[in-house]
């Protein structure tokens, strides 16, 4: 799954790297080393622009909440449950499969976070004994520096108890769409510890190459079965992961300092 990730690139940065046309200054947000569902993110998009001349699409960086809310939905409640979009059902479920046909996005990251229940905690808890389970966190990353593009869906829906000139008439929310996680050893591993991703958790955020990034925005593209073979899983062999500071499983903590990559395991999460 992906729970939590991290953002801190600028929107500049953003707009070379995916070759933004339009993106609004107004909408900049901050670094964010910890972000968590219902926070707004930045998402990439192909749409027309309202009012434009021309109706073609234009490659936008938007300012989407983190948590899909379908239209059709009579309130946006449950929304903060719906961050993620399964790979191997996207196609058909009535709350993604609208958004999959033809409201693609993708979410840059710096890399997302994950978390391991340590060994001895583990044994705890089949022996039976009441203990709180205390949960190593990682960081993954790809193992180039280069930016994390997490496959989304996006979703417009409007709220019929306000008028429609009010800001808040509209929401427009997303999800990220997981995949199994990679078997196959990591890029860079850890010291001690996890050699794959799948020893981490068993999903993980689809990540989007380059190559598939003008195919998946394609808002022309609204064939299910082809868009399909775009969610297969990249290469392997692309990512690394290490240990971080519990202080990132409070998500009032925000800062560079969460990346920091620790030399093993915290006293007590021993993986």
């Amino acid at each position: 799954m992906c729970g939590r990730y991290a953002a801190s690139r600028r929107p500049e940065d953003l707009a070379g790297i995916f070759e933004i046309e339009k993106w609004d200054v107004e909408e900049t947000l901050a670094p964010d080393y910890n972000v968590a569902p219902t926070k707004e993110v930045y998402a990439v998009l192909d749409r027309p622009v309202k009012d434009a001349d021309s109706p073609r699409p234009v490659r936008q960086l938007r300012k989407l909440k983190w948590g899909l809310v379908p239209s059709w939905a009579k309130t946006p409640e449950g929304g903060d449950r719906m961050i993620n979009a399964r790979a191997e059902t996207v196609h058909e479920k009535p709350s993604y499969r609208r958004a999959f046909t033809s409201r693609r996005c993708i979410i840059p990251a710096d890399g997302y976070y994950e978390w391991v229940t340590g060994t001895a905690e583990r044994d705890l808890e089949v022996e039976g004994k009441k203990k709180r389970p205390r949960k190593q966190p990682y960081f993954v990353t790809p193992a180039d520096g280069s930016v994390f593009a997490m496959a989304g869906l996006y979703e417009f829906w409007r709220d019929r108890t306000l008028p429609d000139e009010h800001p808040l008439a509209w929401w427009v929310t997303c999800s990220v769409i997981t995949t199994e996680a990679e078997t196959t050893p990591l890029a860079v591993a850890p010291g001690e510890g996890p050699r794959a991703l799948a020893d981490i958790h068993p999903r993980m955020p689809l990540m989007l190459t380059p190559d598939r990034w003008d195919s998946w925005l394609d808002p022309a593209d609204t064939d299910p079965d082809a868009l399909r073979d775009l969610l297969a899983p990249p290469p392997t062999g692309l990512m690394r992961a290490f240990p971080v500071s519990t202080a990132v499983s409070n998500v009032r903590n925000n800062g560079p300092e969460l990346l920091k990559e620790l030399e093993g395991p915290e006293e007590g999460t021993l993986f």
